[in-house]
């Protein structure tokens, strides 16, 4: 049943973007595509860049994996939203959530992620490694071990809930902050998601190639932009 209600929150974040945005196919990015991993990308005028990446290992490894990113447009002030959760069969490992800022901690958005995330507590709150710190916001949910079924619905619920209120708000704050001020930021966040031990090594626990994972993990999945 886990395993179920991912993969439906999968489908309806699929659902989500193809309503709100439009697809493309990102260069390089077909190597990635193949048996049991699934990458795909989208883009509207507000978002430069809404990343889903699935994992599908359940029947090889006993896990599922899905990260989720979006990234604003180069002169808009508002934060990346973030959503990676993996699971066996019987629990979910990990879940983490969060509208990571950019340029202002404080920024409007910000508050209304905070106010959003009131609706979940986590029955069990992992903690957070220093090079994630620096980059998410205090709102940020990061659990683990998830089990019940009541406490999984809530948390993608939020997840769906919250991917509507950022698309419907990001736009919002287009041409608000300096191209070069934005490119700064964002990739100061993807050199610190670089920094990330456990994505590699999660990725090759799926089974995933190692030449594939290094390289995904390096120019894929958090892109410096250059």
């Amino acid at each position: 049943m886990i395993w179920d209600r991912l993969i439906k929150n999968s489908e309806n974040i699929i659902k989500k973007f193809d309503f709100h945005m439009e697809e493309y196919e990102e260069p390089g990015m077909h190597r990635f595509n193949k048996e049991g991993w699934t990458n795909r990308t989208w883009k509207r005028d507000s978002i430069r860049r809404a990343h889903i990446d699935i994992v599908d290992a359940r029947e090889t490894r006993g896990l599922w994996m899905m990260h989720v990113c979006m990234f604003p447009m180069l002169q808009n002030s508002g934060p990346i939203f973030g959503w990676d959760v993996i699971a066996g069969k019987n629990k979910v490992t990990g879940a983490f959530h969060d509208w990571s800022p950019l340029l202002d901690k404080n920024h409007p958005m910000i508050n209304i992620f905070g106010e959003q995330c009131k609706r979940y507590g986590a029955s069990k709150k992992r903690d957070l490694p220093d090079w994630a710190l620096k980059i998410f916001s205090p709102h940020m949910i990061a659990a683990g071990n998830i089990r019940e079924m009541e406490e999984l619905n809530k948390i993608c619920k939020l997840v769906e809930d919250n991917l509507t209120i950022y698309i419907d708000h990001i736009e919002d704050y287009d041409y608000k902050a300096p191209e070069p001020d934005v490119i700064e930021a964002q990739n100061y966040y993807c050199k610190h998601q670089q920094m990330n031990p456990h994505t590699p090594k999660v990725m090759e626990r799926l089974g995933l190639p190692e030449e594939d994972v290094k390289i995904f993990c390096t120019d894929n999945l958090f892109p410096i932009i250059k």
